[in-house]
């Protein structure tokens, strides 16, 4: 029973520190970009020895692996339930709950959206597959299904618009073949142009995103949310959805 309590015990102090090992790598990024994830650094800050830290991640790669796959992780859980927590017959209610669920996260997060949008951390080889596979699959199947969800109105309102304007014919030979590789077979009715609209919303969302996280709109946005949500309200005007 002794020994059951002292493994115990070892375990949740080895879970408490690797914790706390990434929360400062976090700061230290945040304080001074990409460049200041170092384990000694890391060491420094914590009053332990490098070699200590070294107990805990290999590498600084296995220490930087592990960030992207918990900020991502955390990313896709916020979005996903912004999901579920939205009728499935509001295409608008759900493109405009994920979209929130996004900014709000990268708001609380913003060394986090760094380092999975932003600054490459120097020198860093990602593993076979990428840092947070499972994390990015659900969130490049989040974006797909917002696109899916909207597609049966946003592409008649694509043909309305097709006789004053000329309009891109989109091919699979467009796409990635490891994008299509995690969409096809989620949503295999879709056509190309579908996925191009998936990227379209995400360019939406993800532009005027790196702009505030940035702080490019700091000078010249007072209220950067009421810009977020008249981009959100245009980009389903522009879908043919009921804003």
């Amino acid at each position: 029973m002794a020994e059951t309590r002292t493994r115990g015990r070892r375990e949740r102090l080895r879970a408490e520190t690797t914790a706390e090992i990434k929360d400062v790598a976090l700061r230290l990024m945040a304080l001074g970009g990409p460049d200041a994830i170092t384990l000694r650094a890391i060491a420094r800050e914590m009053g332990m020895t490098a070699n200590a830290i070294y107990g805990y991640f290999a590498t600084r790669d296995d220490l930087v692996t592990a960030l992207i796959d918990d900020v991502y992780t955390g990313l896709a859980d916020a979005v996903d339930a912004a999901w579920a927590a939205t009728a499935a017959d509001d295409p608008a209610g759900r493109i405009r709950a994920w979209a929130h669920a996004f900014r709000n996260w990268a708001l609380a997060n913003p060394a986090g959206f760094r380092l999975i949008y932003g600054d490459p951390v120097p020198g860093y080889q990602a593993p076979e597959g990428g840092a947070a596979p499972d994390a990015a699959q659900r969130v490049c199947t989040g974006l797909t299904a917002l696109a899916a969800a909207a597609w049966p109105r946003a592409s008649e309102a694509s043909e309305a618009s097709e006789a004053s304007e000329a309009s891109e014919d989109f091919q699979w030979s467009d796409f990635d073949a490891g994008l299509l590789s995690k969409i096809r077979p989620a949503f295999p009715d879709l056509p190309p142009a579908a996925v191009a609209l998936a990227l379209r919303i995400w360019g939406h969302l993800h532009g005027l995103l790196c702009l505030e996280i940035y702080g490019h709109l700091r000078t010249q946005m007072l209220n950067p949310d009421k810009l977020f949500r008249e981009e959100l309200a245009q980009l389903v005007r522009s879908l043919g959805l009921a804003a």
